[in-house]
């Protein structure tokens, strides 16, 4: 009895050792077969978010990618895609939204493309408005496999400079307020404003976000109850010189940005038209946010800005179209 006693566990441990050696077997063969789709990230990790890519190639925002992922419209190499999958492009997965193949481009063929942007008033920076008012996008060249990225917002009644790129890397670095990169606006106010007023706007605003300031406030002069003031701040929030102005019963007649980081506004560049930053402006907003430099540019010339013109809308000429009403009139009596 004792033999047989001391024989079973003895059995047992051979039994558990071929259990777990037909485990270790199977967790081999299931590592080996691995997808292009991974959840796991390690040091030498090339994959990125599927809504990252996706939105860098211009099928919409991170949001709104993500929310097709979750409705099961997107799929990588034949299976339904989840939130949280990474991708690895240069292993040329087949990505479809709604059956639809995406043509994916590695990152060595990408190339940074940044704009200089005048926004006029009565423009909003959005792509799609319900009320049918005009939007910044619409203005901006066409890009074929890609899309253009705001950086950072202007509301409906400021103009000025408005940057736009093709990497949506850049642009949510730079619009991250850990950075603190300065925005300079050109502001026009109404009435008298004093010294005690213009201190507190230095010192600090309590606004219903939180408290704000100005990092510089200097007088630009004016005609009579209109003064000018050129103001910086290093944050982006939504109205926020606005609102520092209202905070201290001030009314903003005219604002308008006019430097982002050390980009200012192009001297020439009219309303409603853009430029082509160079590489040498490409890279210096790269290197603000820690992000490596490129190689070459899009444009021509390597260290100089491109101004593209722009088309001229046509303008409707009354005297034109009476000239040829009459002219038909007669070809038509003859």
């Amino acid at each position: 009895m004792k033999n047989s006693r001391s024989t079973h566990p003895q059995r047992g441990n051979k039994k558990n050792s071929i259990k777990a050696k037909e485990s270790q077997s199977y967790e081999k063969t299931k590592a080996s077969s691995a997808p292009t789709v991974t959840r796991k990230t390690s040091v030498h990790d090339n994959t990125e978010k599927l809504q990252k890519i996706l939105a860098n190639l211009g099928n919409g925002s991170r949001r709104e990618i993500e929310a097709m992922i979750m409705a099961g419209k997107i799929s990588v190499d034949g299976k339904i895609a989840t939130l949280g999958d990474r991708v690895d492009v240069n292993t040329n997965p087949k990505i479809r939204i709604n059956g639809h193949l995406v043509q994916i481009r590695s990152k060595e063929k990408e190339v940074c493309r940044v704009l200089a942007y005048y926004k006029p008033e009565g423009e909003i920076c959005s792509r799609h408005d319900p009320q049918g008012r005009a939007t910044v996008f619409e203005r901006l060249p066409r890009l074929k496999n890609a899309r253009w990225v705001n950086i950072g917002r202007l509301d409906i009644n400021t103009s000025g400079l408005l940057l736009f790129t093709t990497d949506g890397e850049l642009a949510n670095r730079l619009m991250h307020p850990r950075h603190e990169i300065e925005r300079e606006y050109a502001v026009r106010v109404f009435g008298n404003v004093t010294d005690q007023q213009i201190n507190q706007l230095r010192k600090g605003i309590q606004l219903e976000d939180g408290p704000a300031s100005f990092q510089s406030i200097k007088a630009q002069g004016g005609d009579g109850l209109n003064q000018w003031f050129n103001v910086v701040i290093t944050e982006g929030r939504n109205r926020e010189v606005r609102r520092m102005w209202e905070a201290i019963e001030v009314q903003v007649s005219r604002l308008l940005r006019i430097r982002y980081g050390n980009i200012t506004l192009p001297k020439g560049l009219s309303r409603g038209t853009w430029m082509e930053l160079g590489i040498d402006s490409v890279n210096y907003l790269r290197e603000l946010v820690g992000l490596p430099p490129e190689a070459k540019s899009f444009t021509t010339s390597s260290s100089s800005d491109k101004r593209i013109a722009r088309p001229k809308r046509v303008k409707f000429n009354q005297n034109a179209r009476t000239t040829r009403q009459r002219v038909t009139q007669k070809t038509t009596r003859k």
